[in-house]
């Protein structure tokens, strides 16, 4: 089996170093967390749809970048094998840093699509590689007591990072597209800009990052670490009811899959292609600002009304809350109202909606995992997770195109019940979630 990292008192972990503050180090790791993923799921379909892409092509090309976050749970073990986890955060920063100056320059070059293609590629393999190091250090850099107490700072910072890449970077990348005239020119002085924003963080990290005395090299051989990835591979699918896991995690979120690539596109495409007529830096107010808030304001919520009665009988409510609110975009589709007020209104609710119906997915990842293994088993359930937003996402763009706008969203709205179907099918035991059980 392979050998568990242990997370021992904090009196060791720095002994005979000065000790560095939490806060010094977790808000700008986890910003270099959620940032790279924000460039890669979300700004590069705004920015290919800006630089002329159809809406097929779009929705493919970015739904195969899911396919790192499918896949890392395959390679996780190397990360804890191989070198340091600070090592393992250095070294990703600089190669997103590096990936993002990469799209920068692409852009405008011979093949410049197909080059930033690649190079948003090698940032996701990144993205994910330091996801895995990141959750790491942060146990080993921290005793049981600072990791319950700074959970709330990192999620923070995350979604930081959501509202600074969405919201922001998008929002500046609309001001150089009116500046420059040029939509490549401007997209690549963002991209550029980020590199360096991403590299700063990186030198800023080689300096104050701390150095857990407990974090060692492991010495495993290669029949251990793949014994022991076979033994739990092969144990999360013995699970009871895995069968019923298996289809909630794949298909819970089947109608957000769709709607995630094309919504960004329908905001930017001309009335009389069906779109609303945004323009980049609006979708940045948009989907960016008011959408992240209301997707976070969600959340909230329905992690307190779970800790308050369980999970069990939120269960209906969560449900309802991400599928009902998707209306909102028949309504958008139908009317195509021009005020920024009318689009906000709809998009807070819809991604309120989403926020609070999205925490019963993340309670029931926690409930499966539970038993031995279960940091190797929730890392399964995330690679799920992304497999479920990826196929959908492909075939979105497609479909879009073949129906139009409004088609779309009411295909999607048709296929709510499959999230109500799949719900009604996991058995959850009383009373999980609540305060007195977590």
């Amino acid at each position: 089996m392979i050998k568990q990292e242990t997370s021992p008192t904090a009196s060791p972990r720095h002994r005979g170093r000065r000790p560095v503050h939490p806060w010094a180090w977790i808000p700008s790791l986890y910003f270099a967390e959620g940032l790279p993923y924000v460039v890669v799921m979300s700004i590069a379909v705004v920015m290919y749809k800006r630089l002329g892409l159809g809406n097929a092509e779009i929705a493919l090309f970015t739904s195969w970048l899911y396919l790192p976050w499918v896949i890392k749970p395959l390679w996780s073990p190397i990360v804890d094998m191989l070198r340091t986890k600070r090592w393992w955060i250095l070294a990703m920063q600089i190669l997103i840093g590096a990936s993002l100056a990469g799209v920068a320059f692409s852009l405008r070059a011979p093949h410049g699509i197909q080059w930033s293609l690649a190079f948003f590629w090698l940032m996701a393999f990144s993205s994910a590689t330091h996801d895995i190091a990141a959750d790491g250090f942060y146990m080993l850099a921290l005793d049981e007591h600072d990791q319950a107490l700074n959970v709330g700072i990192r999620s923070t910072f995350y979604r930081i990072a959501t509202i600074a890449g969405q919201g922001l970077l998008t929002m500046f990348a609309g001001v150089m597209e009116v500046y420059t005239r040029i939509p490549f020119k401007a997209w690549a002085i963002t991209m550029g800009l980020t590199a360096l924003l991403l590299l700063a963080i990186a030198a800023y990290h080689t300096l104050i990052l701390p150095r857990p005395e407990d974090e060692k090299r492991q010495n495993l051989r290669p029949q251990m670490l793949f014994g022991g990835l076979l033994t739990t591979f092969t144990s999360f699918f013995k699970k009871p009811q895995i069968l019923v896991a298996l289809a909630f995690l794949l298909l819970y979120r089947f109608p957000e899959a769709l709607l995630t690539k094309i919504c960004p596109l329908f905001f930017l495409d001309k009335a009389d292609a069906g779109g609303l007529g945004l323009t980049t830096a609006e979708v940045g107010i948009v989907q960016g600002t008011v959408g992240v808030i209301g997707l976070t304001l969600g959340g909230i919520f329905g992690g307190v009304a779970v800790a308050a009665d369980g999970f069990r009988k939120w269960l209906l409510p969560m449900v309802l809350a991400i599928s009902l609110p998707n209306a909102v975009y028949i309504f958008l589709a139908y009317y195509q109202p021009t005020g920024l007020a009318v689009i906000n209104v709809a998009v807070f609710i819809e991604q309120f909606g989403y926020g609070f119906g999205f925490t019963a997915y993340m309670l029931y990842m926690i409930y499966f995992s539970r038993g031995a293994s279960k940091t190797a088993h929730y890392a399964f359930c995330t690679g799920l997770m992304a497999l479920g937003m990826m196929l959908p996402g492909m075939a979105a763009g497609w479909l879009q195109e073949a129906t139009g706008y409004l088609n779309f969203f009411i295909i999607v709205m048709c296929l709510t019940p499959v999230t109500f179907l799949v719900a009604s099918l996991i058995r959850v035991e009383p009373g999980f979630g609540k305060k007195e059980n977590v």
